[in-house]
């Protein structure tokens, strides 16, 4: 199976992880553009580029697109771009009119503009960093109650966010016309960063009441229309190591983790099961009280049992803590011997990332006609040494490139050993700072 794959950035999640998981299946071919034409932290994609490449490939059998490339050159640039609507439906009706030409199933994903509660302004405009809590309330306050008592934003700053916001939810409402047009096979619209209210709410609910699949996520959801995009379904038995806690909901979203679970689930293209006749077990180490976050000081009850791997096919969300692994749990974990049974495992970000990259990689494992088991072990290597080692402990150390070596490499030796097979590990900082690390296998 050929698939053309437009990720949402250039970061190792968006290009470097889709790459690892589709070689677990060699029968799979995941064509992808030049990493270096695709947004970053600070600049947007080369469209032009990205847009002759797809136009120029052949034999395939899908594709799998990031809108938000195409339309402002990737999700950061979505909230940066000052563009015109004009000029960006200039650029989509470009893209509509090759995705018409290649009859294929398309599978895409278009992000809502996300409403962070903070004043970091590192992956939004300048203004953020004094106005960015102030423009939440006004959200928060517009939706919740229709109006703000006092409105503490200049009005320049206020009109350029809100025409930003429109512009964006109105090409939103154009890809919801090209849905009813036969265009897509799936679409779904993003939100992260959620809160109970605020204008993405009030835009995804619109986007519903128009037709439209929205998904809390986003990083995850071009691996779970790869997923999809398989065309077989899979069985998945969730089982919860808290299982009274499946009501609780994960930071920066706003379902259940329960709901979340069965979500990824069913976007991923597979069937909710019960464990008596799933295909796979999906374990999920969720939390008690409030989910932990190891690197912003937020603690929770770390996993306290036993885990017993079962002798059947399963894999393993560890979504106790966001943004890394649970230490307590992992240790439990590495007492049991890994083999043909064990699916995967994954800590990355927040518990939608976790899960949507998670399921992809089981299900790819699970129907593989061609199994890679070298790509499948070095795929987990990936994991642990990003999810827990790097951020569970050595991000917290602060470590500079030229040091994060030194701290890993008692960490990659328990990884190998668990693993089973022995590489070169390289580290960067792709996007030059902390949050995430990138790691090459030699």
């Amino acid at each position: 199976m050929k698939i053309g794959f437009i990720p949402i950035d250039d970061r190792p999640v968006s290009f470097l992880l889709p790459e690892q998981i589709a070689a677990i299946d060699e029968s799979i071919e995941l064509v992808l553009p030049e990493r270096k034409w695709l947004g970053n932290l600070t600049q947007g994609a080369d469209v032009n580029r990205l847009l002759k490449w797809l136009r120029n490939l052949d034999n395939l059998d899908a594709i799998v697109v990031s809108l938000d490339t195409i339309a402002y050159g990737g999700l950061i640039p979505s909230r940066r771009c000052s563009d015109s609507f004009e000029q960006i439906i200039s650029r989509i009706n470009e893209l509509k009119n090759i995705l018409v030409s290649k009859k294929l199933p398309v599978y895409a994903f278009s992000s809502i503009m996300r409403m962070s509660n903070n004043t970091i302004n590192e992956e939004e405009k300048e203004y953020w960093s004094q106005w960015g809590k102030k423009i939440f309330n006004y959200s928060y306050c517009m939706h919740k109650y229709g109006t703000v008592c006092k409105k503490e934003v200049p009005d320049n700053i206020l009109e350029d966010y809100l025409s930003g916001r429109k512009r964006n939810f109105d090409v939103n409402k154009v890809y919801l016309n090209w849905q009813k047009e036969g265009i897509f096979s799936q679409l779904v619209f993003s939100k992260d960063d959620c809160s109970e209210y605020g204008f993405n709410v009030m835009e995804a609910n619109e986007l519903k009441n128009l037709g439209g699949f929205v998904k809390t996520g986003a990083d995850e959801i071009p691996l779970s229309l790869l997923a999809m995009s398989l065309q077989k379904k899979v069985r998945i038995a969730p089982i919860f190591l808290e299982p009274s806690q499946i009501n609780l909901i994960s930071n920066y979203e706003d379902v259940s983790i329960k709901q979340c679970v069965n979500n990824q689930i069913l976007l991923a293209g597979c069937e909710i099961s019960d464990e008596q006749d799933a295909d796979i077990l999906l374990y999920v180490n969720n939390f008690k009280d409030h989910q932990g976050e190891i690197v912003m000081g937020i603690q929770t009850e770390m996993f306290n049992s036993v885990f017993d791997a079962p002798k059947r096919p399963y894999m393993i969300a560890d979504v106790r803590f966001a943004n890394g692994a649970d230490n307590n749990f992992v240790s439990k974990l590495f007492e049991c011997k890994f083999d043909e049974n064990f699916f995967g495992y994954s800590a990355w970000n927040t518990s939608a990332n976790s899960l949507g990259s998670l399921i992809c990689t089981a299900k790819v494992k699970f129907l593989a006609d061609k199994y890679n088991e070298s790509a499948f072990k070095k795929s987990q290597i990936v994991r642990f040494l990003d999810d827990w080692a790097y951020q569970a402990n050595v991000r917290q150390l602060k470590p500079s490139l030229s040091q994060i070596k030194d701290y890993m490499i008692d960490f990659e030796q328990i990884v190998f050993n668990k693993i089973g097979i022995k590489c070169y590990c390289k580290y960067k900082f792709p996007w030059n700072r902390l949050f995430e690390v990138e790691v090459e296998l030699i």
